[in-house]
């Protein structure tokens, strides 16, 4: 796994505490209510909205949040209007950032995400400055304690995966984004639950990092993650096992 799937890994094995569970619903909210409103409210023929709904089914998301999501997508009932916003930038170590907001107010976003980069040592680039470093791949994590090993991998191989990780007991499976959608349909009509499961932008390449850049990176990161209107923050970095297992008790 690269660094920052591990760093993830790392982070979902401790659990989502109340106030994390609060920050993932809110993502998941926004992108049913922009997938509904670009799309329209038709899980059957709006398959960014399938994808959605099925990450808040996957997260266990009261059906009720997931109605007014819809609704407000719709515009059955009022609500805020959420635009598409992306950063690109660099972390420390010459690190490339990708960040995906969905954002009610662009100019507050791109305020607050210009000051964390500055905060912990990196900038923002102009546009197109590091996407060309990351692929958009269909990426689906489970938590292996959910699911039989052999089950899984005969699935996620005969139904278009591309690539399988595992480490400490979660899963990483990779595919085509024409794959995903049937891929993530497969395995959640198989009884195996998905702790998360969307289109991600995969780095080409990783730039092996230091402990010092590392703990930089990585505290960057987190507070992107942390912020309102981030929903994804994508990152080509990799940090030597020895370097995050020590680093992870500073967090």
């Amino acid at each position: 796994m690269s660094g920052h799937s591990k760093w993830s890994t790392i982070k979902r094995k401790k659990g989502k505490a109340d106030a994390q569970r609060a920050k993932v619903f809110t993502k998941i909210i926004r992108e049913i209510v922009v997938a509904a409103r670009e799309g329209g409210g038709d899980i059957d023929s709006n398959p960014n909205l399938r994808t959605a709904v099925q990450n808040a089914h996957d997260n266990n998301m009261p059906k009720s949040n997931i109605d007014k999501a819809l609704k407000r997508g719709t515009g059955e009932l009022p609500g805020v209007t959420y635009d598409v916003c992306t950063f690109e930038g660099y972390a420390p170590g010459g690190v490339a950032v990708f960040v995906r907001c969905l954002s009610d107010n662009k100019n507050r976003t791109s305020a607050e995400v210009r000051h964390l980069f500055s905060k912990y040592g990196g900038h923002l680039g102009e546009p197109h400055s590091v996407s060309y470093l990351f692929e958009s791949k269909g990426m689906i994590v489970i938590d292996g304690s959910n699911a039989d090993e052999e089950q899984l991998y005969e699935i996620a191989l005969e139904n278009g995966a591309e690539d399988i990780d595992s480490e400490e007991g979660i899963y990483e499976i990779l595919s085509s984004v024409e794959a995903f959608e049937s891929l993530h349909r497969v395995i959640v009509e198989a009884g195996i639950e998905c702790q998360e499961a969307g289109i991600s932008l995969i780095p080409n390449n990783s730039v092996k990092l230091d402990r010092s850049h590392a703990l930089s990176v990585l505290k960057l990161i987190n507070a992107l993650e942390d912020q309102d209107d981030v929903q994804s923050v994508s990152a080509n970095f990799d940090i030597p096992d020895e370097i995050l297992n020590e680093i992870d008790k500073e967090f």
